[in-house]
């Protein structure tokens, strides 16, 4: 197996906080009640769990946070309960979609006013290059917090090309990327390349590439894998050296980080699975969104108990 060795970036100084992240940030789920409503106190048992799963960071309100299904008093209440909770044990970090400038500096500073130590903001739909520049810069002279791009256009609809990422990490003042766009590797590459050591890159996809993303660069993984005590031995053992040991449970764990991050369901299967492990009370999502059926409860536990893992073990598991 070849030897990878874990990039030195160099970020600019004007980022304010954060200049080291790395690691497995979780994008956490919105917990509802059955009627649909916030359930605030799931929050609080999620965060106990992703602290003990060794997680070093949250990320709320992303795509499969349910964010667009939220009024806006649900939001800063979501925001402001993580914040609470997590208590100073680990960062949040807070996902912004606007159509337009303005209503993206407002959620962004919203989420720094209560409490946020990031925000992670997709594109602008539909715009160009020169405006998704001036987008992000703007985003990040409104803020005292850094910013971070989410790239992510399987479900956003707009590609934001390396080179316009690497502008962004020399001249607009933001230096943190959630990378999401398959094919993963020859793009961190492509990003390296351009932006000359002012981009912090993050993987996502549900872990379905954290192994290739590490050997390219990515510094750790933003995505909501239900398993994320798998994901932080994935990193661990890679930074460490262990390289070999790092794919051996990458390659052990694919089979559940394949069928748990399937488009459309996703969502559900991930909230069954925390509902299961008595990480969340209820696994309800708000419409629009796609439900499971018994047969697939039926595969997803099946999957579970062929990698050696349990859904009715409480807490997180010990990863081998």
């Amino acid at each position: 197996m070849p030897t990878y060795t874990m990039p030195t970036q160099t970020i600019s100084p004007a980022v304010p906080a954060l200049q080291e992240a790395c690691g497995v940030y979780t994008i956490c789920p919105t917990p509802f009640a059955i009627d649909g409503s916030l359930d605030l106190g799931s929050i609080g048992t999620l965060v106990d769990f992703q602290v003990s799963a060794g997680v070093a960071g949250l990320a709320i309100l992303g795509f499969l946070g349910e964010a667009h299904k939220l009024s806006n008093a649900e939001r800063r209440t979501v925001v402001s309960t993580f914040v609470k909770e997590a208590a100073g044990r680990v960062p949040v970090w807070v996902g912004v979609r606007a159509l337009g400038i303005a209503g993206a500096i407002e959620q962004a500073q919203d989420a720094a006013e209560l409490g946020a130590a990031a925000v992670f903001a997709a594109p602008l739909d539909n715009a160009s290059d020169s405006v998704q520049f001036e987008y992000y810069k703007s985003l990040a002279a409104s803020l005292s917090t850094p910013v971070v791009i989410h790239d992510f256009p399987d479900s956003f609809g707009t590609e934001i090309s390396a080179e316009v990422i690497a502008r962004i990490g020399r001249e607009g003042g933001v230096n943190f990327i959630k990378m999401e766009e398959p094919p993963v590797g020859q793009k961190i590459t492509r990003i390296q390349q351009l932006a000359g050591g002012s981009m912090r890159i993050f993987g996502g996809l549900g872990g379905v590439y954290f192994l290739e993303e590490l050997q390219r660069g990515a510094v750790g993984t933003m995505t909501g894998f239900a398993f994320p005590e798998i994901l932080v031995r994935i990193y661990a053992q890679f930074a460490a050296g262990d390289h070999a040991g790092a794919a051996a449970t990458f390659d052990k764990y694919c089979p559940l980080i394949r069928y748990e991050f399937q488009p459309k369901i996703g969502l559900a299967l991930r909230k069954y699975i925390y509902q299961q492990r008595g990480v969340i009370a209820c696994d309800a999502i708000r419409s629009p969104g796609m439900r499971m059926d018994p047969l697939t409860a039926q595969e997803l536990e099946a999957t579970v108990s062929r990698v050696g893992l349990s859904l009715r073990a409480k807490g997180a598991q010990v990863i081998r």
